[in-house]
Protein backbone atom coordinates (compact mmCIF):
# COMPACT_ATOMS: atom_id res chain seq x y z
CA UNK A 1 0.00 0.00 0.00
CA UNK A 2 2.85 2.37 0.87
CA UNK A 3 4.38 1.75 -2.57
CA UNK A 4 1.11 2.66 -4.31
CA UNK A 5 0.81 5.97 -2.45
CA UNK A 6 4.43 6.84 -3.33
CA UNK A 7 3.73 6.04 -6.97
CA UNK A 8 0.55 8.13 -6.90
CA UNK A 9 2.42 11.09 -5.34
CA UNK A 10 5.10 10.78 -8.02
CA UNK A 11 2.45 10.77 -10.76
CA UNK A 12 0.80 13.88 -9.30
CA UNK A 13 4.18 15.66 -9.31
CA UNK A 14 4.88 14.60 -12.88
CA UNK A 15 1.42 15.72 -13.96
CA UNK A 16 1.94 19.08 -12.24
CA UNK A 17 5.38 19.45 -13.87
CA UNK A 18 3.88 18.53 -17.25
CA UNK A 19 1.06 21.05 -16.77
CA UNK A 20 3.54 23.80 -15.88
CA UNK A 21 5.69 22.87 -18.86
CA UNK A 22 2.68 22.97 -21.22
CA UNK A 23 1.58 26.32 -19.80
CA UNK A 24 5.05 27.81 -20.27
CA UNK A 25 5.25 26.51 -23.84
CA UNK A 26 1.78 27.81 -24.65
CA UNK A 27 2.50 31.22 -23.07
CA UNK A 28 5.74 31.65 -24.99
CA UNK A 29 3.94 30.73 -28.20
CA UNK A 30 1.33 33.41 -27.59
CA UNK A 31 3.98 35.98 -26.65
CA UNK A 32 6.00 35.29 -29.80
CA UNK A 33 2.83 35.51 -31.88
CA UNK A 34 2.02 38.90 -30.28
CA UNK A 35 5.43 40.13 -31.47
CA UNK A 36 4.69 38.97 -35.00
CA UNK A 37 6.84 35.87 -34.77
CA UNK A 38 5.94 32.23 -35.15
CA UNK A 39 4.08 30.52 -32.31
CA UNK A 40 6.22 27.47 -32.99
CA UNK A 41 9.34 29.57 -32.42
CA UNK A 42 8.00 30.54 -29.01
CA UNK A 43 7.17 26.90 -28.26
CA UNK A 44 10.70 25.81 -29.12
CA UNK A 45 12.31 28.58 -27.06
CA UNK A 46 10.14 27.69 -24.06
CA UNK A 47 10.88 23.98 -24.42
CA UNK A 48 14.60 24.67 -24.52
CA UNK A 49 14.45 26.97 -21.49
CA UNK A 50 12.42 24.37 -19.60
CA UNK A 51 14.70 21.47 -20.54
CA UNK A 52 17.46 20.67 -18.04
CA UNK A 53 19.49 18.88 -20.71
CA UNK A 54 20.18 19.25 -24.45
CA UNK A 55 17.54 18.00 -26.88
CA UNK A 56 17.89 16.55 -30.37
CA UNK A 57 15.71 17.62 -33.28
CA UNK A 58 13.79 14.35 -32.84
CA UNK A 59 13.27 15.09 -29.13
CA UNK A 60 11.95 18.57 -29.88
CA UNK A 61 9.61 17.31 -32.60
CA UNK A 62 8.30 14.52 -30.39
CA UNK A 63 7.66 16.75 -27.38
CA UNK A 64 5.96 19.46 -29.44
CA UNK A 65 4.22 16.95 -31.72
CA UNK A 66 5.46 18.77 -34.82
CA UNK A 67 7.19 17.67 -38.02
CA UNK A 68 10.92 18.03 -38.58
CA UNK A 69 10.84 20.54 -41.45
CA UNK A 70 9.43 23.61 -39.68
CA UNK A 71 11.18 22.75 -36.40
CA UNK A 72 14.53 22.44 -38.18
CA UNK A 73 14.08 25.80 -39.93
CA UNK A 74 13.21 27.57 -36.71
CA UNK A 75 16.11 25.99 -34.84
CA UNK A 76 18.41 27.32 -37.55
CA UNK A 77 16.94 30.84 -37.13
CA UNK A 78 17.23 30.64 -33.35
CA UNK A 79 20.86 29.57 -33.67
CA UNK A 80 21.53 32.45 -36.08
CA UNK A 81 20.12 34.82 -33.44
CA UNK A 82 22.21 33.18 -30.68
CA UNK A 83 19.18 32.05 -28.73
CA UNK A 84 20.02 28.35 -29.08
CA UNK A 85 23.33 26.63 -29.54
CA UNK A 86 24.38 23.25 -30.82
CA UNK A 87 26.12 21.04 -28.26
CA UNK A 88 27.94 17.75 -28.40
CA UNK A 89 26.48 14.79 -26.52
CA UNK A 90 29.00 11.98 -25.96
CA UNK A 91 28.06 8.73 -27.65
CA UNK A 92 25.57 10.29 -30.06
CA UNK A 93 25.97 11.33 -33.67
CA UNK A 94 22.82 13.46 -33.60
CA UNK A 95 22.87 17.21 -33.27
CA UNK A 96 21.70 18.40 -29.87
CA UNK A 97 20.61 21.88 -28.86
CA UNK A 98 20.24 23.87 -25.69
CA UNK A 99 19.22 27.38 -24.74
CA UNK A 100 22.16 29.75 -25.08
CA UNK A 101 23.43 30.77 -21.61
CA UNK A 102 22.78 34.41 -22.59
CA UNK A 103 19.44 33.75 -24.29
CA UNK A 104 17.63 36.71 -22.72
CA UNK A 105 20.47 39.15 -23.27
CA UNK A 106 20.87 37.97 -26.86
CA UNK A 107 17.14 38.39 -27.51
CA UNK A 108 17.44 41.93 -26.15
CA UNK A 109 20.52 42.60 -28.30
CA UNK A 110 18.65 41.36 -31.39
CA UNK A 111 15.92 43.89 -30.66
CA UNK A 112 18.54 46.56 -29.94
CA UNK A 113 20.08 45.96 -33.37
CA UNK A 114 16.68 46.60 -34.95
CA UNK A 115 16.32 49.84 -32.98
CA UNK A 116 19.76 51.00 -34.18
CA UNK A 117 18.79 50.17 -37.77
CA UNK A 118 15.60 52.21 -37.42
CA UNK A 119 17.59 55.17 -36.10
CA UNK A 120 20.00 54.92 -39.03
CA UNK A 121 17.09 54.58 -41.45
CA UNK A 122 15.48 57.75 -40.08
CA UNK A 123 18.72 59.71 -40.56
CA UNK A 124 19.18 58.40 -44.11
CA UNK A 125 15.58 59.14 -45.09
CA UNK A 126 15.83 62.61 -43.60
CA UNK A 127 18.88 63.37 -45.74
CA UNK A 128 17.12 62.13 -48.86
CA UNK A 129 13.96 64.07 -48.02
CA UNK A 130 15.92 67.31 -47.67
CA UNK A 131 16.73 67.06 -51.38
CA UNK A 132 13.08 66.79 -52.34
CA UNK A 133 10.89 69.61 -53.58
CA UNK A 134 7.69 67.79 -52.63
CA UNK A 135 5.02 70.22 -51.42
CA UNK A 136 4.60 68.47 -48.03
CA UNK A 137 8.33 68.03 -47.42
CA UNK A 138 8.37 70.14 -44.27
CA UNK A 139 5.79 67.86 -42.61
CA UNK A 140 7.67 64.76 -43.78
CA UNK A 141 10.93 66.18 -42.42
CA UNK A 142 9.29 66.87 -39.05
CA UNK A 143 8.11 63.27 -38.84
CA UNK A 144 11.50 61.89 -39.84
CA UNK A 145 13.20 64.18 -37.34
CA UNK A 146 10.87 62.92 -34.62
CA UNK A 147 11.55 59.34 -35.69
CA UNK A 148 15.29 59.90 -35.47
CA UNK A 149 15.02 61.55 -32.04
CA UNK A 150 12.73 58.79 -30.79
CA UNK A 151 15.16 56.06 -31.80
CA UNK A 152 18.12 58.05 -30.47
CA UNK A 153 16.51 58.08 -27.02
CA UNK A 154 15.77 54.36 -27.34
CA UNK A 155 19.37 53.59 -28.30
CA UNK A 156 20.64 55.57 -25.30
CA UNK A 157 18.26 53.82 -22.92
CA UNK A 158 18.91 50.38 -24.35
CA UNK A 159 22.66 50.97 -23.99
CA UNK A 160 22.19 52.12 -20.39
CA UNK A 161 20.18 48.99 -19.73
CA UNK A 162 22.89 46.75 -21.21
CA UNK A 163 25.57 48.51 -19.16
CA UNK A 164 23.57 47.93 -15.96
CA UNK A 165 22.82 44.33 -16.95
CA UNK A 166 26.48 43.57 -17.65
CA UNK A 167 27.47 44.87 -14.17
CA UNK A 168 24.74 42.81 -12.52
CA UNK A 169 25.57 39.74 -14.60
CA UNK A 170 29.26 40.00 -13.67
CA UNK A 171 28.31 40.00 -9.97
CA UNK A 172 25.94 37.10 -10.01
CA UNK A 173 27.93 34.89 -12.38
CA UNK A 174 31.17 35.21 -10.41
Amino acid sequence: MFYLSQTFEKMKTLNLDEKIKREIIQSFGEAYKAFGLSKLMGHIVALMIFSPHPLSLDDICKQLKRSKGPVSQIIRRLRDKNLLRKVWVPGSRKDYYEAHPDIFENAFRNNFDLIKKNKKLAAELKQKAKKSDHEAISEILKRLDEMEKFYTVMVENFQDFLDKWNKLKAKYRS
